[in-house]
């Protein structure tokens, strides 16, 4: 299993209609295909950044099966309002389990 962590800055006072805008897509990730779990954080420090973390069975089904589905141009057209720049995407894998989650 891979993470997709994904880095939004979010235009000043669009916080909340973001948050909004990614609660509206939840089911567009429930279905897509290898996708085991998605969430939103909001970074303390950095209010207008939030972080998706999306698992994924294979790092295929995020960058081909999800990227080239309808449901990823529906995600886009959902959020991308509210970017104050370009995402930045990063995969990774888990090296050391450690505890918990």
């Amino acid at each position: 299993m891979i993470h997709e962590l994904a880095e939004f800055e979010i235009k000043d006072g669009q916080g909340a209609a973001f948050e909004a805008a990614v609660q509206q897509a939840v089911p567009l990730f429930q279905r897509a295909k290898g996708c085991k779990s998605m969430r939103l954080e909001r970074v303390i420090e950095r209010a207008n950044t939030y972080h998706l973390v999306v698992a994924w069975e294979t790092l295929e089904n995020h960058t081909v099966d999800f990227r080239g589905s309808e449901d990823f141009q529906t995600w886009r057209s959902l959020v991308g309002q509210y970017f104050a720049g370009t995402p930045k995407v990063e995969h990774t894998d888990n090296v050391v389990a450690g505890f918990g989650n």
